[in-house]
């Protein structure tokens, strides 16, 4: 008893690096006689991060954000990558590696076995087993020049836990084609609205729905759209409510923050109940 008091304090005062099953496994060990002390502070010595020197592994952020994680992996070497990416691995969570080049996802796919390298995305994921995905997150996207932005995106709230489809080159030039969808966009849960060029297709979608828009400027685009900065301009002066705005081709940040809102509609849907008809 004297064992499971010590253990159970040092646990949450130090802020432990696993993810909620995993800790939740090791302390019922712990508890069951299964696991000494020693062990188990054994397997939690890298609190609160695992301290590579070129890089600090945030464990522990799969406890505070619900998330482990991601690398990105432009500027750093391959062997960086590989050290980061094996560091997770050993803490059985997913591992989601972004601007990944087809070389150094050939060097991931030999860690892992589950390593599965999504093109277009430019992003490698490696997980034992599927999350069971809910929810409802639609993906658009101006034109098809913007679709590895919004693959990017998908892949991000695929593998965070979030149900995704995706609409490609609906964008205002050929209005018809957006307007040809309209019912889906209404019953989706959240949007994510990719667009390059001029940028106003989030404006023109938050003026149909009541759904929150996460809208992506892209770099896509003649000279004075100056990499991206002239859809991000549009995108922030957006006159119909309901828009956020991302980064220039930050497809992972609006994946990642859909799927957060996308959680928080199923924890809403869970505490009211189903509608009474």
């Amino acid at each position: 008893m004297q064992e499971w008091t010590f253990i159970t304090r040092f646990l949450f005062r130090s802020l432990t690096n696993m993810d909620p099953a995993n800790l939740k496994a090791l302390l019922q060990q712990v508890r069951k006689g299964s696991l000494s002390v020693q062990r188990a502070l054994a397997q939690l010595h890298t609190l609160p991060y695992e301290n590579l020197s070129f890089a600090k592994i945030d464990h522990h952020r799969s406890l505070r954000q619900g998330i482990p994680e991601a690398i990105l992996c432009e500027g750093k070497t391959e062997t960086q990558v590989l050290a980061i990416a094996k560091g997770l691995m050993k803490k059985k969570v997913p591992v989601l590696a972004t601007r990944v080049s087809p070389k150094l996802a050939r060097a991931l796919k030999r860690v892992s076995r589950h390593a599965v390298y999504e093109k277009d995305a430019r992003m490698v994921v490696i997980q034992a087993k599927v999350p069971r995905l809910q929810g409802d997150v639609l993906i658009l996207t101006a034109g098809t020049a913007d679709i590895p932005v919004a693959e990017e995106a998908r892949v991000t709230a695929t593998t965070m836990g979030s149900a995704v489809e995706t609409l490609f080159d609906v964008g205002v030039a050929g209005m018809h084609r957006l307007l040809d969808h309209i019912d889906r966009l209404q019953r989706a849960r959240v949007l994510i609205v990719v667009a390059g060029m001029d940028g106003v297709l989030p404006t023109v979608v938050g003026g149909l729905v009541k759904t929150p828009i996460v809208a992506v400027p892209t770099s896509c685009g003649y000279g004075a759209n100056f990499g991206g900065v002239a859809p991000l301009l549009t995108m922030l002066n957006a006159c119909s409510g309901g828009v956020g705005v991302v980064n220039i081709d930050n497809g992972f940040g609006a994946g990642h923050l859909a799927h957060r809102i996308n959680l928080l509609g199923n924890e809403l849907k869970r505490q009211t109940g189903p509608r009474s008809r």
